[in-house]
Formats: C-alpha cells, structure tokens, sequence
C-alpha cells in the first residue's frame, strides 16, 4: 500500500487536502518522503548484509531489482554495490528526512 493512500484511509481525507498539509509541514511531497523512507530501508538492509539486492528491491515493493537500483544511483550517486563496499553507515536519521 502507498504512504498516501494509508494516510488518506487513516485521517479520514482526500488526496489534495492531505497533499498540501503534508508538503506545507514537512516542506516535501508525500511522493518523494516516502522514496526517501525506502532508501534509508534499503540502506539498512544493505549494511545488514542477510538480503541480496534482488531480496532486498522485492522487500521494498519493486518490481524488479534494476528498478531499485536506478532509484538507488539517482538518489545516493552510487550503486548499492558500491555502497555496501563502503562499510560505513551512511543513513540519515527518518527524523532528518
């Protein structure tokens, strides 16, 4: 299920009305807040090391492990790969998102 569409069932509100309250108080879109939470995940899977990629892009909802991968390199500027390589933790804290 989309962030938004929980949101919307749980607070009893459309998707515009929820739209604009959420990026006037968070100062982004529910769209992007939740790539944001997904790559934080992914990066947590990563340094865990118990998943594959492949695991690891199915655990977070996509369809296929190169879909996560390009999100990935467009967010991060590195490949999970390379990312994994690092060995050092990266993630931001979700109250910092």
């Amino acid at each position: 299920e989309k962030l938004s569409d929980y949101l919307i069932n749980k607070l009893n509100t459309n998707y515009d009305s929820l739209s604009r309250t959420f990026s006037k108080t968070f100062g982004k879109t529910i769209e992007r807040y939740s790539i944001l939470l997904k790559m934080e995940r992914t990066k947590e899977l990563i340094e865990n090391g118990e998943l594959s990629f492949s695991e690891i892009a199915y655990a977070m909802g996509y369809q296929n492990p190169s879909a996560l991968s390009r999100q990935f390199k467009t967010e991060t500027g590195m490949t999970m790969k390379e990312y994994k390589k690092l060995g050092v933790s990266r993630r931001i804290p979700i109250d910092k998102i």
